[in-house]
């Protein structure tokens, strides 16, 4: 038998180099984190209100992600249009449950229930809510629009809970413009 030499290897080893970029930016409902790789919106996260702020010296890409989301605080609705979002994370069932999300029009709410049906799952609204509770994108990927079939709040994932999806939810109220019918 003869040895192998590691130049007869079928496999290769590939080096992918990612760029990362993060930011801690201030907002009216406290600090989150951002974060950016290769030119996409990767993460947003909820950080404690001493987190230190972190936007100097910022690529042009996260730059525009910062003014995107104070535009969002201010009431733009159209803020996360055209968005570059990573896609990297998470299961075919929670991208399907993301992309559903991402329909949810600025100012309105579906219950965990009809995004189940919309997914031809009709029975799955707790794994919806599940789904919802690992979005690493929250804000942009509107899991705050998600409520109970009775109308209640649901869950809601970072430091502040409830009181951030409450917030979030009336200022979208506030500044939605009324549909026609």
């Amino acid at each position: 038998m003869g040895s192998i030499k590691a130049s007869d290897s079928a496999v290769r080893k590939q080096t992918i180099e990612k760029t990362v970029e993060a930011a801690v930016i201030d907002t009216p409902l406290g600090r989150l984190g951002l974060r950016l790789s290769d030119g996409a919106l990767a993460a947003v996260d909820f950080l404690p209100s001493d987190a230190p702020l972190s936007y100097d010296g910022l690529s042009a890409e996260m730059t525009e992600i910062v003014g995107r989301f104070r535009r969002y605080f201010a009431g733009d609705a159209q803020a996360f249009d055209g968005l570059a979002i990573s896609e990297e994370d998470g299961t075919p069932f929670q991208k399907d449950v993301w992309r559903a999300l991402k329909a949810i029009p600025y100012g309105q709410t579906r219950s965990y229930a009809e995004i189940a049906r919309q997914l031809n799952k009709p029975g799955a609204s707790r794994a919806i809510g599940q789904a919802n509770r690992r979005n690493p994108l929250p804000i942009v990927v509107p899991c705050h629009r998600v409520i109970t079939a009775d109308g209640g709040l649901g869950g809601y994932q970072g430091t502040q809970g409830l009181e951030v999806k409450r917030a979030l939810l009336a200022l979208e109220s506030s500044k939605a413009t009324p549909s026609r019918a």
